[in-house]
């Protein structure tokens, strides 16, 4: 099974694109699989053969180096075609999260300049409406695979350069409104590279990927999977019955959980008696899991609790090395630094700070991404000095270690996904009747955290289901308001310059009712 194509040495010399190092796992192990979808086992080979027929159709229809393909679709086998068939050509794929509503879908596929666009059947009716200039639109399914089966199956050669762009993955924007963060061949090597190295990514174990693939902790681990040979056990969301299943009949790496899914995976283990096979590590946000429950799924699965910090725009960079033993309570959640970057606190004029003292991370590594797509002064803030700032605020202890102290630019962590609070404003003080409006961050139980909205409102009446409906039709149902309360404007502390004091209004949550 040859697959050796006419790939121009002299434009990429290294080999270093996904294109490259996927096709030397099909040269090595042909028949592995690599994808299982419900009953469906893709191999190695016919992953490829589906790749190439892909790329052949998008050449044939005018992509070119660099052109951007919108993807909508749940987790599913297709995904990982685009993927691959980008990964080719040199394409730049841009992931849209199906949980925005259509007009922020709507901004994240015209911020892509996307010439064609792939989505599921689920997703058909939103992804027409938010597409209607492209061109270039297919739907998986029947029409899809006869496409496929008409196409070429002739291996293109491998166009993309380390440097150029691979994904587009959309962040919670301070703005408002979501930013691209584009992330090249390159990074998305040197995020394999660590996490095989600092014990996030086992190849030789499979990988279930239920989290969705519009997220940074899939993409990197199905990638990383498929240029180092692992398998892929692809699923249609969160399904507790589904991972106790699986993990009780064959060895995984990594299982990823989120804190609200702990208690269902537990109940669930409760429930079948089921055994896992074997699990090298678990977990991700320690920070929102309660100490007992750590120790508790951690002697659950016999694995250790992954003790990670990163982000979309680094990968689990800087700080996702340490893991937490199997059936230790932690007293902390002490962080250890990833291998392959360089780590500085700084203050607000980018000195460093002395041991001890809080200060936000800047990181240089080759995982990091390439900027925030079409947005210049936001990468310019965001590069100064040659350093990416992440916004996060970290102190170093004399051991080295790092503890988090806070977000430099408030963010609220609920189930996994990023809401800036300026997301959800916006859309409130687009309504006549509010005058002003702050939204915050509550501590929740099964989500980490999520958002609160205190209302000023213009003498009329409004009630918390006319806010809560209000936002729904202009926003993911993640951020949303979970609570609403009606305030006068005094009761909304702001500084000298006029900003929100969030952390007061926490505190208001936590210590009165008095302002329901």
């Amino acid at each position: 099974m040859n697959i050796e194509t006419n790939h121009s040495r002299s434009q990429n010399v290294s080999g270093f694109d996904i294109g490259s190092q996927f096709r030397a796992q099909v040269q090595r192990q042909p028949m592995a699989t690599a994808i299982e979808d419900a009953d469906i086992q893709v191999s190695y080979f016919e992953l490829h053969s589906r790749a190439c027929r892909l790329a052949n159709l998008l050449q044939k229809a005018g992509m070119e180096r660099g052109d951007r393909i919108a993807l909508l679709s749940e987790n599913r086998r297709e995904y990982v075609d685009v993927y691959l068939a980008a990964a080719f050509l040199g394409l730049i794929v841009a992931c849209q999260n199906w949980r925005q509503s259509e007009s922020e879908l709507q901004h994240c596929i015209d911020l892509s300049g996307a010439k064609a666009i792939f989505f599921s059947q689920r997703y058909a009716l939103v992804a027409r409406n938010a597409s209607s200039g492209i061109a270039f639109q297919m739907a998986f399914g029947s029409s899809y695979e006869a496409a496929l089966r008409q196409s070429d199956s002739a291996p293109p050669r491998c166009r993309a350069l380390p440097e150029d762009g691979f994904v587009i993955l959309y962040t919670s924007g301070t703005t408002g409104y979501p930013k691209g963060a584009l992330i090249s061949h390159r990074a998305l090597i040197a995020r394999t590279l660590t996490s095989r190295i600092d014990g996030s990514l086992f190849p030789e174990f499979g990988y279930i990927c239920w989290s969705p693939l519009f997220h940074m902790a899939s993409t990197d681990s199905v990638i990383g999977m498929l240029i180092s040979g692992g398998k892929i056990i692809v699923t249609d969301g969160f399904d507790a019955g589904m991972l106790v299943t699986t993990m009780a009949r064959e060895p995984l790496g990594v299982l990823t959980l989120m804190p609200g899914m702990l208690d269902a995976v537990v109940a669930e283990l409760d429930r079948t008696g089921a055994k896992p096979k074997g699990i090298q590590a678990v977990g991700s946000l320690v920070d929102l899991v309660p100490p007992t429950k750590i120790a508790q799924i951690t002697t659950l699965l016999g694995a250790p609790y992954r003790n990670t910090f990163g982000s979309t725009e680094t990968g689990l960079a800087p700080a996702s090395k340490g893991r937490i033993p199997i059936g230790v309570i932690p007293t902390s959640f002490s962080k250890v630094q990833s291998s392959y970057c360089d780590i500085r606190l700084v203050d607000d004029d980018d000195r460093d700070v002395s041991d001890g003292s809080p200060g936000e991370v800047l990181v240089k590594s080759p995982t990091l991404f390439s900027g925030y797509w079409e947005a210049p002064e936001a990468n310019a803030e965001a590069f100064r000095g040659g350093w990416y700032h992440m916004g996060d605020i970290l102190a170093r202890n004399p051991n080295g270690t790092l503890d988090f102290v806070d977000r430099k630019k408030y963010l609220i962590k609920s189930g996994g996904e990023n809401i800036y609070p300026a997301e959800i404003e916006r859309v409130l003080l687009a309504h006549p009747g509010i005058a002003e409006a702050a939204v915050v961050r509550k501590a929740d139980s099964k989500w980490g955290e999520v958002p609160v909205a205190f209302i000023v409102t213009r003498g009329q009446q409004m009630s918390s289901s006319d806010v809560v409906e209000l936002c729904r039709g202009h926003l993911a149902g993640y951020k949303v308001p979970k609570e609403v309360r009606f305030v006068s404007s005094n009761d909304i502390p702001r500084n000298l310059t006029g900003k929100i004091l969030r952390h007061e209004l926490e505190t208001k949550i936590s210590s009165s009712n008095d302002l329901r």
